[in-house]
């Protein structure tokens, strides 16, 4: 198994591609903590995860919160002794996010409170017990927006995005010499609840977004999650300060 024994935690594993990668990592041995803001949607994942023969937990979370994110990592160390791998997979894109000229303050800090400051306190107090354990992985979520501009913008989003690869970069120089790895993922847009709850309402946008792909379709949550495995596993082991594009084509194409 590819993490055999490796103590995961991923954020926003209560649904969605947090989810399908509590499954995915379980399935390769991994003991999963699922960092959830709702407990009930963490304890869903952890009984789907024990179901398929897993193993996992769920502690609640608001990744936004220091004492959260002090209790999540605390909890890994509680629960299985030591905690290989921080998953940022948790993430907001509200609907009210639009350009810098008409979104609302309140929702650009909601954003950037749960999009970077959650992965700043989730590495805040994971990262230096990598260092104690002389290794560990660090995946963030960021996405193909933070690349390219956006003819209909949330900037806020996107905004959020490009300083998580500013950050991704700067923990792989600072903790590379550790043994802590750090690495970012780009998805393009991926058929979660997030993002198909939105386009099912507006055919046109989904129609653009889609003649924009050269595959013609949305990713799949494990299409992302492969990625994720990879980092998670010393498979990886020289690949540091990366950021994995997994968008189908849609960054490269141009017409």
């Amino acid at each position: 198994m590819r993490l055999a024994d490796k103590v995961c935690v991923i954020t926003g594993g209560g649904g969605g591609m947090g989810r399908v990668a509590a499954l995915m990592f379980a399935q390769e041995g991994a003991k999963v903590v699922v960092a959830e803001v709702s407990q009930e949607a963490g304890d869903g994942t952890v009984q789907a995860v024990t179901d398929a023969g897993g193993q996992a937990s769920a502690v609640e979370t608001d990744v936004s919160k220091e004492d959260d994110a002090r209790a999540m990592v605390q909890h890994a160390i509680d629960t299985y002794g030591r905690i290989d791998v921080l998953y940022n997979n948790a993430g907001i894109m509200p609907a009210a996010d639009h350009s810098v000229v008409d979104t609302d303050v309140a929702i650009w800090d909601k954003v950037m409170a749960v999009n970077v400051r959650g992965v700043f306190l989730g590495c805040k107090f994971a990262i230096p017990r990598m260092v104690e354990q002389g290794s560990g992985s660090i995946i963030n979520i960021a996405s193909f927006v933070a690349l390219l501009g956006c003819s209909v913008p949330q900037d806020a989003y996107t905004s959020s995005k490009g300083a998580i690869l500013s950050l991704t970069r700067s923990l792989a120089v600072q903790f590379g010499p550790n043994g802590v790895r750090s690495n970012a993922i780009c998805p393009g847009p991926v058929e979660t609840p997030l993002l198909m709850d939105w386009l099912v309402k507006d055919e046109e946008a989904k129609r653009i977004r889609l003649a924009r792909n050269p595959t013609g379709r949305f990713g799949k949550p494990e299409e992302i999650v492969n990625m994720a495995l990879y980092l998670a596993s010393d498979e990886s082991r020289w690949t540091n300060g990366a950021s994995l594009v997994v968008d189908g084509g849609i960054s490269v194409n141009y017409f």
